[in-house]
């Protein structure tokens, strides 16, 4: 329940910077102009922080499931204490991730797009940042899922109480249900990483930021 809590809050947050940023994008397309607000930086930081929480969040009820099914007698892993320590843990991170873009300049304001973010393009910190909140994350879980189905194939080629059955078949769903949502992230973020692959080639796209901004919009409804 904790983890899930967690999951909600960073959906709401990652939701909240969204909304701001969008605001502050229609409010200069409807009086025609553009300019960069005193707050600019700070809201394209927040998309950073926001996202990264979001994709940690599912990583960690992955793990929670996976561990309760493989390692039922481990019950470090079921606290409250060592829940909210990893909590903690993937907030620090998330937090701290995206500062190197502010210290180094990395995140500008776009005018076309009405909002500031890292400017797509060959880069150190452009492959940093799809590495850290894309490849670690979504990839773990998959594989974590992966695992988990292999092991509960075994279960039933052993002989398994059945209750111990049941539940490990019930958070295997659970688990199915964190990979479609990844998958789901995964498919609406397609277009933003094919601007981000287009950008290594060649100029990316006008309004690029614009139209991935819509998609990020529909992943989080």
């Amino acid at each position: 329940m904790m983890l899930i809590a967690n999951s909600c809050l960073a959906e709401l947050l990652f939701a909240s910077v969204l909304l701001w940023a969008t605001i502050f994008t229609i409010k200069n397309d409807f009086k025609q102009i553009q300019y960069e607000d005193s707050l600019c930086i700070f809201r394209g930081y927040l998309v950073y922080v926001g996202y990264s929480l979001q994709n940690y969040s599912y990583l960690l009820q992955a793990i929670y499931r996976y561990i309760i099914v493989v390692y039922p007698r481990r019950l470090f892993y079921q606290t409250v204490r060592i829940q909210g320590l990893l909590i903690g843990i993937i907030m620090i991170f998330s937090i701290v991730y995206p500062i190197p873009f502010v210290i180094k300049n990395e995140i500008k304001y776009i005018p076309e797009d009405q909002m500031c973010q890292m400017p797509l393009r060959l880069s150190f910190f452009i492959i940093y940042d799809l590495f850290y909140v894309y490849g670690i994350p979504m990839t773990s879980i998959i594989l974590i899922y992966l695992k988990l189905i292999r092991y509960i194939k075994g279960m039933n080629k052993r002989v398994t109480p059945a209750n111990t059955l049941i539940r490990a078949k019930r958070e295997l769903r659970m688990l199915r249900r964190i990979v479609i949502i990844i998958l789901i992230l995964l498919t609406i973020g397609f277009p933003y990483t094919v601007f981000i692959f287009i950008s290594f080639f060649n100029s990316a796209p006008k309004y690029y930021f614009r139209i991935a901004f819509i998609f990020g919009d529909v992943l989080l409804i």
